[in-house]
């Protein structure tokens, strides 16, 4: 690994720990030209699949379409931005874990929508309205008798 600071290629390993709930490892490197130490995360390289839209149209997985979906859901909601970042985190390791080259944008919104009702309930009401394209009250009321279940 080449040192950020000095450029030279010779860097040593000081300390290593897991990070991330295990699927990083957070590395303590020093410099052995000029002695200056740096944090460097190494994670296993997955293959984020492709979307296929509703339309039949691919495009690639964006995670900030993904985050601005949950923050519009969870807007002036008691949830931090952590909660929020891991529960993104957990969608992306399970769309990488499948293996599969392509997933319907279907199953990225039932995902988000199973990550938001575990973080929040009013939060998932308001996605699931929008998602589901909800047309009346019954459908909400609905939704909200499966809450409770």
């Amino acid at each position: 690994m080449r040192c950020p600071f000095c450029a030279t290629e010779e860097t040593k390993v000081i300390d290593s720990r897991l990070a991330a709930n295990g699927y990083q490892i957070r590395r303590r490197r020093e410099c052995v030209g000029c002695k200056e130490r740096f944090t460097t995360f190494e994670s296993a390289e997955l293959v984020v699949p492709y979307v296929i839209k509703n339309d039949g149209s691919r495009e690639p997985f964006d995670a900030e379409k993904l985050r601005l979906g949950l923050r519009r859901a969870l807007n002036k909601r008691p949830v931090s931005a952590d909660d929020v970042e891991k529960a993104i985190s957990q969608i992306i390791i399970k769309l990488q874990s499948m293996g599969e080259r392509e997933v319907p944008s279907r199953h990225i919104g039932t995902l988000a929508m199973d990550a938001l009702k575990q973080l929040d309930k009013v939060a998932y009401i308001r996605f699931a309205s929008i998602y589901l394209s909800f047309s009346d009250m019954e459908e909400f009321t609905k939704e909200i008798e499966k809450l409770k279940e």
